[in-house]
């Protein structure tokens, strides 16, 4: 039975894999966007990070320096340049660990809010991904945070 808090989608996806594959998927999601909204709240934003889970269960972090301020845009740094080197790295590693998950800041057009964004995926070809809209504090407030939606996700890793 589902848990209360699960949408449909949710409960589907979990049932469709292993339970071991939807832990692993699960603890990324969930370390991805506790990481990613610790950073918003203490630095007001995040670099694209990923997050392994290692052969042996343990979780990694994996990070790539952004390119010199010059060649970036006007935010200094080039998000995507970022995300296709994590990529990358993940592919050229991909035997050291069994699941991973690239955490990104998106742009929501159709809500016009920014959001987290998790991608998960698994060895055995299980993916997952999920967005958390968010909004800056107004007024010395705090941060908001929406609900956590599913979102497509094709696999990039594991991907040949």
């Amino acid at each position: 039975m589902a848990s209360p808090d699960s949408t449909p989608a949710q409960s589907s996806w979990r049932a469709s894999v292993p339970d071991a594959t939807a832990t692993d998927l699960e603890n990324l999601m969930g370390t991805g966007l506790a990481a990613a909204q610790e950073q918003l709240e203490r630095s007001g934003g995040f670099l694209p990070f990923a997050l392994v889970v290692e052969n042996d269960g343990d979780v990694r972090l994996v990070a790539v320096s952004p390119a010199d301020p010059e060649a970036g845009g006007d935010a200094g740094f080039d998000a995507d340049g970022m995300i296709r080197d994590i990529t990358e790295l993940l592919r050229q590693h991909r035997d050291e660990f069994r699941a991973a998950a690239i955490v990104c800041d998106i742009t929501l057009v159709e809500e016009d809010t920014d959001a987290i964004h998790v991608a998960t995926e698994h060895r055995d070809g299980a993916v997952f991904a999920a967005v958390l809209p968010y909004s800056p504090p107004e007024n010395g407030g705090e941060w908001e945070f929406g609900d956590v939606a599913a979102d497509a996700n094709e696999p990039v890793i594991w991907a040949d």
